[in-house]
């Protein structure tokens, strides 16, 4: 009897009718089948869905293929289990999308998967997957992403952004830009991307108020990178509880540097090798990434107020990498860089490194315009040592690129310090498996 009321109340639920704001996609058109593109069907749910005040797209289970999709306010998409939305491979599929908030670096026009321009209450969650297919793209010239290789998430000047919990692969270059958007959670989700070049897992640029938690994230280029490509600041950000691996810089503040960054909190992390070393774009032949932590600012702007705790590393190059330079590169035509930028009040705790590569850490600030008030404490870091004594690095590199690399092996087997005040190690501890003969510290124009 129970059962026949259990069966009898299971047909009474599926009979009844759908919400009146949820859009099947399925309703629209779209079809589970990868021969097949359902760009025009999902577009029409998502439209009517936001002419109707907003409410849930629904990804039911199964296989669609697709162009460039346009987010609207209010519009909830949602990946049921079993759902998966490929990129279609054909860049004719790809809608050039224009926004009046860019910069030299991120393009003025640009093709992407999924696309939000001023929009708000924006929601993209479920237990599905959106895989780009973006080995499809070639790399054809330097600076393309975005331009022949697409994007696969690109959220601009957005508010109220809500990620969560979906696994997302293979972009053409970034997974995930969110450009000068505010109150942005990205939660639970699972990221790989490994399958071309500029592969970085999620790219937060000039973005108030974010709370990034709980991300797996699998990048063969940076892995979780703060960005400030316009004068504004990305601030009041908190990252927490990721697991990262990166061929390059797992969790990063830079490259692009002009607004700058402010109040940032990163804790309780873990960056680890990739299990899968099939693809290596950028980074070291080695299962080591290139640093752990990078905190850069090139570009003009400031950085400040950022902590950094609790935090599990095994193999990256060079593990800590904090620098100030001057590339000046700007952020608009006509517009130049006319300042040395700021990086100070900086505190790195409650970190251990273990099987780093030989070439040891780095602070450094340039003559003029030290960093300044970095504090480093119950710091543990193991590495490969083995190295001779080696001479200072005579070339300040004002102007290059910022990478934990870019002097070679260092000086110092545990920190490399230059053009800074005020920096303080607290129960900081450098041993190494091998010998090595250069000291723990060396310092130049400190203090």
């Amino acid at each position: 009897m129970k059962k026949t009321v259990f069966v009898l109340l299971m047909l009474a639920l599926a009979l009844l009718p759908a919400r009146a704001d949820w859009y099947n996609i399925r309703q629209y058109g779209a079809v589970s089948d990868t021969t097949q593109l359902s760009t025009q069907a999902i577009q029409k749910a998502i439209d009517a869905c936001s002419q109707n005040g907003g409410g849930r797209v629904i990804i039911p289970a199964g296989s669609y293929k697709t162009g460039s999709l346009v987010l609207r306010s209010n519009v909830h998409l949602h990946l049921e289990l079993g759902a998966t939305l490929y990129g279609s491979t054909d860049l004719k599929d790809y809608q050039k999308m224009k926004s009046d908030y860019v910069s030299l670096r991120t393009q003025t026009t640009t093709i992407q998967l999924i696309y939000a321009d001023n929009a708000d209450h924006i929601v993209i969650d479920g237990y599905g997957t959106i895989d780009g297919r973006g080995a499809a793209f070639p790399k054809l010239s330097w600076n393309d992403e975005g331009i022949t290789r697409p994007h696969l998430l690109r959220f601009i000047n957005c508010r109220d952004v809500s990620v969560s919990d979906i696994t997302l692969r293979n972009s053409g270059c970034w997974m995930q830009h969110y450009l000068a958007c505010d109150r942005v959670q990205i939660r639970g989700i699972k990221v790989y991307n490994r399958n071309n070049y500029n592969n970085d897992a999620l790219d937060i640029d000039g973005c108030h108020d974010v709370v990034v938690a709980d991300v797996l994230a699998d990048s063969d280029d940076d892995g979780i990178t703060l960005k400030s490509t316009s004068p504004r600041l990305c601030e009041n950000i908190t990252i927490q509880n990721c697991i990262v691996s990166s061929h390059c810089n797992a969790i990063k503040l830079g490259t692009e540097t002009n607004g700058g960054f402010r109040n940032i909190r990163i804790s309780g992390c873990v960056v680890k090798p990739s299990e899968d070393q099939r693809t290596q774009f950028f980074g070291h032949s080695s299962r080591r990434g290139t640093s752990a932590i990078s905190l850069e600012m090139v570009d003009g702007g400031t950085l400040e107020n950022v902590q950094v705790s609790d935090i599990l590393v095994e193999g990256t190059e060079s593990p800590i990498f904090i620098r100030l330079g001057n590339r000046a590169r700007p952020y608009a035509e006509g517009i130049p860089v006319g300042q040395v930028g700021t990086l100070r009040n900086v505190q790195l705790s409650h970190i251990n490194i273990s099987n780093a590569g030989p070439t040891g850490c780095s602070i450094t600030g340039l003559s003029g315009h030290p960093v300044e008030d970095i504090c480093l404490s119950d710091i543990t870091i193991t590495h490969q040592g083995g190295c001779q004594v080696i001479d200072l690095p005579t070339d300040e590199k004002e102007k290059e690129y910022p990478e934990a690399t870019m002097w070679g092996l260092l000086p110092a087997k545990g920190f490399f310090v230059r053009h800074a005040r005020n920096v303080v190690f607290r129960n900081v501890v450098i041993t190494t498996s091998q010998p090595d003969a250069r000291p723990e510290y060396v310092r130049e124009d400190v203090e």
